[in-house]
């Protein structure tokens, strides 16, 4: 019998990934959604499905509502949880993003237990994992970031996978949880849609920006994350296990080196020069999504991935082909345009898979 997956929040970047993952390697994959009469959201995933000729099914059920749950994980054998909040401006109110992201995850998990769902794999982030530590050291899957010392949204994230931990430990449900903590997701779009993340990238090359902000990450390729949540399915030993997913720390300079050495010659003139941070505090009084970046101006996160790459058999590659397909992406889909508009390059066809 095949094996069928819901996958949550399947309009989001991972969530598309992963179901074309799963698609791709045969299983039957039930995916959510908040608005089932809204087609032109999930347009792409329904096109990515003729194409392969996998089995997905769309059902309505949202982190905010127990209805629909119970629908959407029965009969299922695993649930890979992918939907979470994640702010495009900081909250004005912590608790707008703490209380969905930690009701969200339990509403899941009670109803997975209750269906008798072998295991969920649960999309937390290094943002639980690598913040709020007075001694800067790399961290791995036995730390856990500092909650009264990390905003909100780290502290969301945080929570959240404390909570699903406990959910697991004490509930005589025979439900697996695996638990995947991913950096700075990057790579190729799968719809003219950008998420959160994108906006380094998206903004160094549409000069929306003088420069870059002193702030580092350790990236992911979204398609080896959507890897990962199928090697953490599918391996036995995974369970109650937690798998940092990231690469080397990589500053936003250096993303910007990269950017413009390689699309200059489409006409794309991103700016090199890295912003003190008191301009970026004075920028961030006008600009939310500036705004995001102040509490870790001067930072990078140091973590590592070698439980993943030694217990899933998962590989990562290299970060710069990352940088490189999500630019081009943008590209193709028209989100950012080279200001010279006679520019041409064979970049300029490439689309996502």
């Amino acid at each position: 019998m095949t094996t069928r997956v819901l996958v949550t929040g399947a309009t989001g970047f991972v969530a598309g990934h992963c179901i074309a993952e799963l698609l791709d390697h045969g299983y039957v994959v039930r995916a959510t959604v908040r608005d089932l009469a809204a087609h032109a959201k999930r347009a792409h995933l329904t096109d990515l499905a003729r194409r392969t000729g996998g089995d997905l099914e769309f059902v309505a059920a949202s982190l905010d509502d127990d209805a629909g749950w119970a629908e959407a994980v029965a009969d299922c054998d695993t649930v890979l949880h992918v939907a979470s909040p994640f702010p495009a401006t900081p909250p004005d109110d912590e608790r707008e993003l703490i209380e969905p992201a930690v009701e969200g995850t339990l509403r899941v998990l009670r109803a997975a237990a209750a269906a008798g769902v072998r295991r969920v794999v649960l999309t937390s982030s290094v943002a639980a994992v690598a913040y709020g530590h007075e001694v800067d050291a790399v961290r791995t899957e036995d730390d856990w970031s500092v909650v009264d010392r990390i905003p909100a949204y780290q502290k969301s994230k945080t929570l959240a996978e404390r909570a699903a931990w406990e959910f697991a430990e004490s509930t005589s449900a025979t439900t697996e949880l695996v638990v995947l903590n991913p950096g700075m997701i990057l790579g190729p779009l799968l719809e003219a849609r950008t998420s959160t993340s994108h906006e380094p990238v998206r903004r160094l090359l549409a000069r929306d920006v003088p420069g870059s902000v002193k702030t580092g990450w350790t990236p992911v390729d979204v398609r080896d994350l959507a890897v990962a949540h199928r090697l953490a399915m599918e391996v036995p030993e995974a369970a109650g296990n937690r798998y940092i997913c990231a690469t080397d720390p990589l500053w936003m300079g250096d993303m910007a080196d990269l950017l413009a050495r390689d699309f200059a010659a489409e006409g794309f003139r991103v700016p090199t020069r890295v912003l003190p941070n008191w301009l970026v505090r004075l920028v961030a009084i006008f600009d939310k999504g500036v705004r995001l970046t102040v509490p870790v101006l001067g930072r990078t996160e140091h973590v590592s991935a070698d439980k993943a790459h030694r217990e899933l058999g998962w590989t990562m590659r290299p970060i710069e082909d990352t940088i490189r397909d999500t630019a081009d992406s943008l590209i193709a889909f028209g989100i950012v345009t080279a200001p010279d508009r006679s520019v041409t390059s064979s970049r300029a066809a490439v689309r996502t898979r």
